[in-house]
């Protein structure tokens, strides 16, 4: 069966995950054995925002596996700076390309993407909607580090808001048994309602924490985000919470010998440096294990022993999307479309804000 897309991990299967998991750790076990297992291919990677790790995991993890990669890291340099349409970018890249990454800051841009290439297509990142390979990354990291998915305490701090690795982490872990949450932010940066609805309906126990002090000596797993100055109303208002949302050395001493620092990165003053040497702070094990990550999940879409885009029933609607943020609002060719959520809602087919 040909491969679809990766555009949402939770298209996967639980399995599906768990395969991937164990062959990202048998190609860094074994790296020689897949040196040209992607001889003769050619991925293409479409940044049209600024990113390091994402970028060059994925050209890392292709030229790893024996292919090769074309693409470009900012649309300044490409026709987009044109006026290219994400249509026609597509359809002329996927002429090229074997397999395409897209990241875009538009939610809802990996979707219209996928509509119009020739190839498979992987989000990475797409605004502040979903960002798969992240929680691919940190499903590895936490699968080779803690030795399970299941019955971990695990903390999100900082922007949960607006977060996209911290949305699609929790609907991720929210499928495995036994994981309880600590929702640690500001009231202004706190989880939207739609994920403490899907860790409701999962049976998943959760808790909202005002100051990391409160609940680190709990954790098993604690992921770090950055505070956004910008989502605050003032800088007051700013200064006055950032200190409450900072690891030091000092509220790591009431955490367990065994507990598990991640972050997705780029961190800017949310993790103090003096942390770096502690063997509890994982970050950067958890950028390398990614690059695993992201060459098992290529190795298997283009291989086609995977199926994971999911296609959802969906209608046409007049109405434009309520959400600024969505692609739909300036790639004015793409279809009004409205599909249903996990829990009814009529959502829209791109960005999956409710309609």
């Amino acid at each position: 069966m040909p491969c679809g897309d990766l555009l949402d991990l939770n298209d996967c299967s639980v399995t599906d995950w768990k395969n991937l998991i164990k062959l990202a750790d048998d190609i860094r076990l074994n790296p020689r054995d897949y040196m040209h297992r992607c001889e003769g291919k050619v991925l293409a990677t479409l940044f049209y925002e600024p990113s390091t790790r994402t970028q060059m995991s994925f050209q890392a993890a292709m030229l790893r596996l024996g292919g090769q990669i074309i693409g470009f890291d900012n649309p300044v340099n490409s026709s987009v700076s044109k006026g290219e349409t994400l249509m026609d970018t597509m359809r002329i890249v996927s002429n090229y390309a074997d397999i395409i990454v897209v990241r875009h800051p538009q939610e809802g841009a990996a979707r219209a993407a996928s509509l119009y290439a020739r190839c498979p297509v992987i989000n990475a990142g797409d605004g502040g909607h979903l960002h798969p390979t992240q929680t691919l990354t940190d499903l590895v990291t936490l699968s080779t580090v803690k030795g399970r998915l299941t019955g971990l305490r695990i903390g999100v701090c900082g922007d949960l808001k607006y977060g996209r690795t911290v949305h699609s982490l929790l609907k991720a872990m929210s499928r495995f048994e036994g994981n309880r949450f600590y929702l640690i932010s500001t009231p202004e940066l706190s989880v939207p309602d739609y994920c403490k609805e899907i860790l409701d309906n999962a049976g998943c126990p959760y808790e909202e924490v005002p100051a990391l002090d409160d609940c680190i000596g709990e954790l098993d797993v604690l992921y770090m985000t950055r505070i956004q100055q910008e989502r605050f109303a003032t800088p007051e208002a700013y200064e006055a919470q950032r200190g409450v949302f900072v690891l030091t050395p000092e509220k790591l001493q009431k955490a367990r010998a065994d507990l598990a620092i991640l972050h997705p990165l780029p961190r800017v003053d949310e993790i103090d440096p003096a942390i770096d040497e502690d063997p509890r702070a994982l970050y950067f094990t958890q950028a390398r294990l990614g690059m695993f990550g992201r060459m098992a999940l290529m190795l298997r879409m283009l291989e086609d022993d995977i199926t994971i885009h999911s296609e959802r029933e969906h209608h046409l609607h007049a109405a434009v999307c309520s959400n600024p943020r969505c692609i739909t609002h300036t790639e004015k060719y793409l279809s009004r479309s409205v599909c249903k959520d996990e829990n009814g809602h009529d959502i829209c087919l791109y960005c999956e804000e409710k309609c």
